[in-house]
């Protein structure tokens, strides 16, 4: 009996149980496609990153004696499309039946499970058997309640897991050490140099330019990065055990010009393409605590993790909750076009044209990178979801729809009305100010609303607040700041919107 397996670009998991024996009836199939390449406008590094890891992996499984049929992007018998290449190789090899590990992004698993409606051959879905919890885990955690608390989720994966538990009590005596990882870096800590690999990729650099794949940002085609095999990001998250926790915690929420990275591990994209397991990754940071404890606090450790088994498997329980509607989700209304700087970097912002520039360059920016600065400044300025959801999901080369659509239009957008956050991520200038450098050299001063050199972020601010009145002011978590929004004056309102509407509207003179 023929057998056809897919295996799509970030199911590279090489510790799958399909692999466990070679069978001579077995045949696997991987697609490099404009189907894939396409649908947004993805990083030079996303797309070539994912390409490279997908060729390194069909190497190895040709090499452990597997067939592997592998169609490259300019391949002649590329449709460039999954289904019309699926059904050419059913035909091609007389294949019997057909099988595939469940897609992450939910319109790939919709392509995928209708194609299988419309085959006249037995088709089957397997797990990838990389995540903690199975798609439906957290819907059924959450049933019958009116909130989904990430904290109570992880509360709930530590117990289910053991991870930093005693006596089924946390470790160190509280859950969350959140109020530990707000440090300002002022270089006062040495940072480790990066851990870099000299992958040469321009093969698949000249292979996309002949495919006249239209993408963003910059590679260096002769030095990439990330880890694209298995052994790379063993060795990216030894390096970050070794190097980069003792301080992780710490740092984690800082943002300074001089660095890009400081102490993030750079797993996620290894780890979203599945190369490494979350649970490896737990594993070793465990053993790396447990062996350094006098040097290693608690707090380094249980933020990382929180990472891992709270937010990420968070997220992804979320998406698969609450597609496919989730992504028409616009709570507030926003409707504002994407100014070109964040294609660019050109602002004078130096916090936005940092965290652009970064994204451009590396195809990478830390979360709250994300979510305080692009992410904050996109939602004081009423960003349509859609505009922004589209840069999110193409600028990063970790953006996977399942991981990017929860943490940008709920964690960061407030599109859901607080399905994700119990209130709107946003801040005036002084929250930069204290996490960064990036106001000391700045065109803008953080401490002015309304003048001609203010910060943008603060008139926007108070205009955010004052526009969304109706939606956010029984909000709780908000009651404070509204409080001293109706102790304002009338002139004072009036001078912030008047400042706040000429940002919105001139953008990209800012």
């Amino acid at each position: 009996m023929k057998i056809l397996r897919l295996l799509l670009g970030d199911q590279l998991n090489s510790n799958h149980s399909w692999f466990t024996k070679v069978d001579e009836n077995v045949m696997y199939c991987m697609f490099e496609m404009r189907q894939e390449t396409d649908y947004v406008t993805h990083h030079i590094q996303k797309v070539i990153g994912f390409f490279a890891a997908m060729r390194t992996f069909a190497k190895e499984l040709e090499k452990a004696n597997h067939k592997v049929i592998y169609l490259k992007i300019n391949d002649p018998k590329n449709s460039q499309h999954l289904t019309q290449n699926l059904q050419n190789i059913f035909d091609e090899f007389q294949i019997e039946n057909f099988e595939y590990q469940e897609p992450d992004e939910f319109r790939l698993d919709k392509q995928l499970s209708d194609f299988c409606k419309e085959i006249n051959i037995k088709s089957k879905v397997f797990s990838t058997e990389h995540f903690y919890t199975e798609k439906q885990d957290l819907a059924t955690f959450f049933s019958g309640k009116k909130q989904f608390l990430m904290e109570n989720f992880y509360r709930e994966m530590r117990k289910k897991h053991q991870i930093l538990m005693v006596n089924n009590q946390p470790e160190g005596g509280i859950w969350n050490y959140d109020k530990s990882n707000r440090k300002k870096w002022n270089q006062e800590v040495l940072i480790p140099p990066a851990k870099n690999f000299d992958n040469d990729v321009s093969t698949i650099v000249q292979e996309i330019k002949i495919a006249n794949i239209k993408t963003i940002g910059n590679i260096n085609e002769r030095y990439f990065e990330y880890p694209i095999n298995r052994s790379q990001s063993l060795e990216q998250l030894n390096y970050f055990c070794e190097h980069l926790l003792i301080h992780f915690g710490d740092y984690q929420d800082a943002m300074h010009t001089d660095t890009v990275f400081l102490f993030h591990s750079k797993l996620s994209f290894a780890m979203n393409t599945k190369m490494i397991s979350p649970k490896e990754i737990i594993e070793k940071v465990l053993q790396t605590y447990r062996e350094n404890s006098a040097e290693i606090d608690i707090s380094q450790v249980e933020g990382f993790i929180r990472q891992i088994i709270g937010w990420r498997e968070y997220m992804r329980g979320m998406y698969w909750m609450l597609m496919p509607s989730y992504k028409t989700e616009n709570f507030l209304d926003n409707k504002t076009k994407l100014p070109d700087f964040f294609w660019t970097g050109n602002t004078k912002m130096n916090c936005v044209k940092n965290a652009v520039k970064n994204s451009l360059e590396n195809g990478y920016a830390h979360h709250i990178q994300r979510l305080m600065i692009t992410g904050n400044f996109a939602l004081l300025t009423q960003i349509h979801p859609d505009e922004i959801d589209a840069w999110y999901l193409g600028i990063y080369v970790d953006a996977i729809e399942w991981v990017q659509l929860p943490n940008t239009r709920g964690m960061s957008q407030f599109a859901d009305g607080g399905k994700i956050a119990t209130k709107p991520y946003i801040s005036s200038g002084s929250y930069i100010q204290k996490m960064s450098n990036y106001c000391n050299s700045c065109s803008y001063n953080y401490k002015e609303k309304t003048t001609k050199n203010a910060c943008p972020f603060n008139s926007l601010y108070w205009n955010f607040l004052d526009e969304k009145k109706a939606q956010l002011s029984s909000n709780f978590r908000m009651k404070m700041m509204y409080s001293l929004l109706n102790k304002m004056t009338a002139s004072e309102i009036a001078a912030i919107q008047e400042k706040a509407h000429h940002i919105i509207n001139n953008l990209d003179e800012y």
